[in-house]
């Protein structure tokens, strides 16, 4: 169930492209990871610890080459490796004779090997641990289970990797694991200056699915009170908020992200609230639509995504969300914003086209032979189209081109 590497991309970008499955949706606030370890591992026959010899520097007729001491054999395929004997890489590294090296790749060549990577010996015990990529659902989650305690661990290369484990699991593999969060911990990194800022959406969320009322709190203490014009993975923290206060919070969101053009910093200054602070709490309520859709109710995250249709800046996305979200009854508020001199904006113009046409094609699934019966908002929505048509030809037809059908 698990994309391609992180495809993650960032959930984000599936929680936009308005999907509807959520089995393939992967960690909606993370950073887009390489490869894992574990992936690398699997796709390696051989898996070696070394420690470098010497090497050659390449030339103008001569590749470079690398030797090492085998210490450490994690896998060798048909025991073509083992300890104490010396292997000879085609490329180069200016190694120190007193550091371990990871060394793998596939059996058919050497040539095809990674670039041997200098890793402590806590690193190469990890390595040596990892437990294989699995498919079942239940058996990815157990497996999930192991990086919890290396998600902050002092090797950087075994925390990175924890995290690209969490990454890359799809929402419905972390949401089990709540009862075993380490809740503590996590409002500690979630609160802690040093955190990594890659991290915050990934604990923020993690803290909103195990987390406590004091640890919201804490959470709206963090939301409320921005430090600098754009937090990395503050979405995430919104996001976990939302799980633990529900209907109570997106109003605290509403009051102080949506409605609100101004806030307070750290020093109790009044300046302008930044756009991706907005953005942020955009990005909440596609998650709670999207991945927690019995945790809200549907109608009160359309009313709070209506709030941001002022938004110039915005508009055009939250007019496509409404529109996934078949939110039917604004098309008067959009016909009234379509003559409005400040929304007079061709991405504006075309998503009010969009959301019209969308809504004049939703009509009831009937049975083979019955005539389909148009409801009153897809009957209301074409002739909102036509008239449209009529008046502004040109943006129509250009919406149309575009229309995904």
């Amino acid at each position: 169930m698990k994309s391609s590497a992180f495809a993650i991309a960032s959930l984000s970008c599936l929680v936009l492209s308005g999907a509807t499955a959520t089995a393939a949706w992967l960690c909606p606030f993370c950073d887009a990871p390489s490869l894992s370890m574990a992936e690398q591992l699997q796709m390696s026959d051989h898996v070696l610890l070394g420690k470098w010899l010497g090497g050659d520097k390449p030339t103008e007729t001569k590749a470079g080459s690398s030797q090492f001491r085998i210490v450490q054999v994690s896998k060798s395929v048909g025991q073509r490796f083992a300890v104490g004997q010396t292997i000879e890489l085609p490329q180069y590294i200016a190694g120190d004779k007193a550091a371990l090296y990871s060394l793998m790749g596939p059996d058919a060549q050497l040539l095809d090997w990674q670039v041997p990577t200098q890793i402590s010996q806590s690193g190469w015990d990890y390595l040596s641990q990892i437990p294989a990529p699995v498919t079942d659902p239940e058996a990815q989650t157990e497996r999930l289970a192991f990086a919890i305690e290396f998600l902050e661990h002092p090797d950087l290369m075994i925390s990175n990797d924890a995290y690209a484990e969490f990454a890359a699991a799809p929402y419905e593999v972390i949401t089990p694991l709540k009862d075993r969060l380490p809740r503590e911990k996590l409002r500690q990194w979630l609160m802690d200056p040093k955190t990594s800022a890659t991290r915050i959406g990934l604990y923020g969320l993690l803290l909103g699915l195990c987390g406590t009322d004091d640890d919201a709190a804490a959470m709206e203490q963090k939301i409320v009170v921005p430090d600098t014009d754009f937090r990395l993975g503050i979405e995430g923290v919104m996001s976990g908020y939302l799980l633990i206060r529900g209907e109570a919070g997106l109003k605290v969101l509403e009051d102080t992200k949506m409605l609100s053009k101004t806030c307070r910093n750290p020093e109790g200054e009044e300046i302008k609230l930044p756009f991706s602070e907005t953005y942020a709490s955009m990005q909440a309520l596609r998650f709670m639509w999207t991945y927690e859709p019995d945790r809200l109710p549907k109608d009160r995250l359309k009313q709070s995504m209506r709030l941001l249709l002022p938004r110039v800046e915005m508009t055009d996305l939250v007019i496509a969300d409404l529109a996934r979200w078949k939110d039917w009854d604004v098309q008067d508020q959009l016909m009234e914003m379509y003559d409005d001199p400040k929304f007079n904006i061709p991405a504006i113009k075309r998503a009010i086209v969009k959301f019209l046409y969308y809504c004049s094609q939703d009509k009831p699934a009937v049975a083979d032979g019955q005539d389909p019966v148009n409801p009153p908002h897809a009957v209301k929505a074409a002739a909102h189209l036509a008239e449209l048509e009529k008046k502004d030809p040109k943006t129509v037809s250009d919406a149309k081109r575009y229309l995904i059908r």
